[in-house]
């Protein structure tokens, strides 16, 4: 039984890793590796705020600004993503002188995926101030 369970969780976790890498990579691996990078930072700085937290809490309180920021530079390098991917689907367009309904969806649906991920590297650094804020009082 605890056989079947580890190889359905396994297949399960095969398929969201597939799904998370391949939609990583179609939003365009620059700016999503950055907005990642952004990500990676965030997660660093709250980490260090936790580890601070009792010992000393003005390092704690001053890395409250570095996640804030490393989450924003994040949103705002998915939504420069979105703009340049945009811009790429009309040169598309433009080229090929058709405005066919797969391409235009193709075009849209990698212009968004960069800033979706942006706004979740956003939505994670404002939680965590948030948490960080309501543990350091």
């Amino acid at each position: 039984m605890k056989l079947k369970i580890l190889r359905i969780m396994a297949i399960i976790t095969g398929l969201i890793g597939t799904t998370l890498f391949n939609r990583f990579l179609e939003g365009g691996a620059l700016f999503m590796s950055l907005v990642l990078v952004c990500l990676l930072i965030s997660i660093y700085f709250i980490v260090k705020s936790l580890l601070n937290i009792k010992t000393n809490i003005e390092i704690s309180k001053k890395m409250l600004k570095h996640i804030n920021d490393s989450g924003t530079l994040g949103l705002a390098l998915g939504v420069t993503g979105a703009f340049i991917g945009l811009i790429t689907a009309f040169d598309v367009l433009e080229a090929t002188g058709e405005a066919n309904p797969s391409i235009i969806a193709g075009g849209l649906k990698v212009a968004l995926l960069s800033p979706l991920f942006g706004l979740f590297t956003f939505s994670v650094s404002k939680l965590a101030i948030l948490i960080l804020r309501i543990i350091q009082k």
